[in-house]
C-alpha cells in the first residue's frame, strides 16, 4: 500500500475545506467498494453521491511524484473531495480488493507516455522520414516566427496609442485626469488588451485607481504612487518600442533574456526559460519568509515565498497567483519551514531580486550547516551594499524594494526610530514598506534582548520619499548562536 500521510493529502488539496470534506466522506463510510492494482500504481473507489449511481474516483501513480486523479463527479475542484476521500482510505489502509488496471486507464497512460517519449533520432530515420521531419520542423518554425512578428507589430501599434495618451497626460497634469478624461483612459486600457499589451494595461489601470482615490481623499500618498506608476509606464513604453523595433529589424523574434517580455504581458514557460539558459541545476533554497498580498488591479491574491540560495546567498522569490474569479479552484501556497532540494530551477529575467519556479523538489529540515552557510553569505557592510541597492531602485522598471540577507551587530531604538547597525559601524533606519504587511511592531515585542545582537536578518531595502533616505524592513531574524529562524512574516 502507498505511504500516504495527512500532510501529503493537505498539500494536494485545492483548499482546506476540500480536504475536510474528503475526510468526512472516508469517516462516514462513503466508499462502497475499494480496488487497487497488484503493483500499487492504481487505486479506485466507488463513492456514494447525490445520484442513484456511485461516483467512480481513482488515483493513478504511474508517475509517483505526479499522481493523476480522476472522478466522475461534476466538481471543478481538483482533486475533488472524492479523490481526497480515496486518499484518506489509502492512509487508513482500508480493505482494497486487487483488480486489473482498466483499459481506459491503460489507454490514457499510453497517450501520456507517447507525448513524453523522445522523438526519433535523425540517425534512426530513413532518408524519407528525415526529409519529412525536417520539412515539418521548418514549416512549424516559419509559422511560429510569422505569428510572433505579427504580434510584435501589433504591440508597436498599441504602444503608439499609449505613448500619445501618456504625453497628453504629462502635458496637462495628473490633476486633469477626471470626469470625461478618466472615461477616455478607461477605454484606452481596454484597447491595450487587444494589442497584447497586458503589462501597460495593468499600469494604466493602477494609475486610474490611484488618481480616483486621490480625487476622493486628497492624500498625497496616492498622488506620489500615481507619479511613480506614470514614470514606469512611460519608461516601459519607450524601452519596449526600442526593443521591439530591434527584434523586427534584426529578423530575430525569439524570446531572450529581458524583463521586457514579461513586463509587456508575456508569460514564460519553464521550457522557454531553460532554452535561453535561465536555469539552475541542483539548487538548494531555504525559505525565510512568506506573505500574501492582494493586487487590486489584477484582482488576484499573490502568495510570495522568500528563499535564500544556500550556495550564493542570493534571495529568490516564488509566486503563486490566485485570481478572484477562480479562487476556489486554485490551491493557495503555504509556508515551508525548511529547505528545498531542486534538481532543475527556472530563473526569470529581472532587475533586482529574481523570481524562480520549478516542477518537483524534495523538502527537508534546515541543518546546522545551512545556518552556518547563511551566516557566511550574509551581507557584512550595509554601507557597501547600499550603493548597489540605490542604483537598482533608480531603475523605473525594477521592483521598489530589494531584499538582502544582512548581518547585524545590534538592533535598537534611537530618537529617529528602530535602527540596525552592522559590525563596521554602518546603520540603516528600520521602517515598514507601505505595500507590505508591517513587521516592526512584532520586532519590538520580541522578549529576549540577545536576539538583537550579532545575528542575521532578511531585510527589504526601499527608498522612503517622506524621510528622503534608504530604509529597511526586517522579515526574519536568525539569532546569534541559535539555529532557528524567527519569522516576522510567515
Amino acid at each position: 500500500m502507498k505511504n500516504i500521510t495527512e500532510q501529503l493529502i493537505l498539500s494536494l488539496a485545492p483548499n482546506p475545506a476540500a480536504a475536510s470534506n474528503g475526510k468526512k466522506i472516508s469517516k462516514s463510510g462513503g466508499f462502497q467498494r475499494l480496488y487497487r492494482s497488484a503493483d500499487d500504481t492504481f487505486f479506485m473507489g466507488e463513492c456514494k453521491g447525490s445520484g442513484r449511481n456511485p461516483y467512480i474516483t481513482s488515483a493513478d501513480y504511474i508517475e509517483p511524484e505526479h499522481p493523476v486523479f480522476r472522478c466522475t463527479c461534476p466538481s471543478r475542484q481538483f482533486p475533488c473531495k472524492h479523490s481526497l476521500g480515496l486518499m484518506y482510505e489509502m492512509m487508513e489502509e482500508k480493505g482494497f480488493e486487487l483488480c486489473e488496471i482498466p483499459e481506459d486507464i491503460q489507454r490514457k497512460r499510453g497517450k501520456i507516455a507517447a507525448k513524453s517519449a523522445p522523438a526519433k533520432a535523425p540517425e534512426d530515420m530513413t532518408p524519407e522520414e528525415a526529409a519529412k521531419a525536417e520539412k515539418k520542423k521548418a514549416a512549424a518554425a516559419r509559422s511560429a516566427k510569422n505569428a510572433k512578428t505579427k504580434k510584435l507589430q501589433k504591440q508597436l501599434e498599441g504602444l503608439d496609442l499609449a505613448e500619445k495618451a501618456v504625453k497628453e497626460l504629462i502635458s496637462a497634469g495628473l490633476g486633469t485626469m477626471g470626469g470625461a478624461s478618466l472615461t477616455t483612459y478607461q477605454q484606452l486600457s481596454k484597447q491595450l488588451g487587444d494589442y497584447y499589451l497586458n503589462g501597460p494595461q495593468r499600469l494604466l489601470n493602477r494609475l486610474i485607481i490611484e488618481i480616483t482615490a486621490f480625487q476622493k481623499d486628497n492624500l498625497e500618498s496616492h498622488y506620489d504612487s500615481a507619479i511613480d506608476t506614470l514614470e514606469k509606464l512611460y519608461t516601459l513604453i519607450k524601452k519596449s518600442r526600442q526593443y521591439i523595433n530591434e527584434k523586427i529589424s534584426g529578423d530575430d523574434v525569439s524570446n531572450d533574456d529581458t524583463v521586457l517580455y514579461e513586463e509587456l504581458g508575456g508569460n514564460w514557460k519553464l521550457s522557454e526559460l531553460e532554452a535561453i539558459g535561465k536555469c539552475k541545476k541542483n539548487a538548494r533554497l531555504a525559505q525565510l519568509s512568506f506573505w500574501v498580498t492582494f493586487d487590486e488591479v489584477r484582482k488576484e491574491y499573490i502568495d510570495t515565498g522568500a528563499w535564500c540560495d544556500l550556495d550564493s546567498g542570493e534571495i529568490y522569490f516564488t509566486k503563486n497567483f490566485r485570481p478572484l474569479k477562480s479562487l476556489k479552484y486554485v490551491k493557495a501556497e503555504d509556508s515551508i519551514f525548511g529547505a528545498a532540494e531542486i534538481p532543475s530551477m527556472a530563473v526569470y529575467p529581472a532587475d533586482g531580486n529574481t523570481r524562480v519556479r520549478w516542477d518537483g523538489a524534495s523538502l527537508r529540515g534546515l541543518t546546522d550547516g545551512d545556518f552556518t552557510q547563511m551566516r557566511n553569505l550574509a551581507v557584512k557592510s550595509i554601507a557597501a551594499e547600499a550603493k548597489g541597492i540605490k542604483n537598482t531602485l533608480k531603475n523605473a522598471m525594477a521592483n521598489p524594494i530589494v531584499y538582502k540577507l544582512t548581518a547585524f551587530g545590534k538592533i535598537g531604538k534611537t530618537p529617529e526610530g528602530m535602527v540596525m547597525k552592522d559590525k563596521e559601524g554602518g546603520s540603516i533606519l528600520l521602517e515598514d514598506f507601505p505595500e507590505l504587511e508591517g513587521t516592526l511592531a512584532s520586532l519590538e515585542i520580541l522578549p529576549n534582548a540577545k536576539l538583537f545582537e550579532n545575528g542575521i536578518a532578511l531585510c527589504g531595502y526601499w527608498y522612503s520619499a517622506e524621510k528622503r533616505r534608504l530604509c529597511a524592513q526586517p522579515l526574519c531574524i536568525i539569532p546569534d548562536g541559535e539555529n532557528n529562524v524567527i519569522r516576522l512574516l510567515y
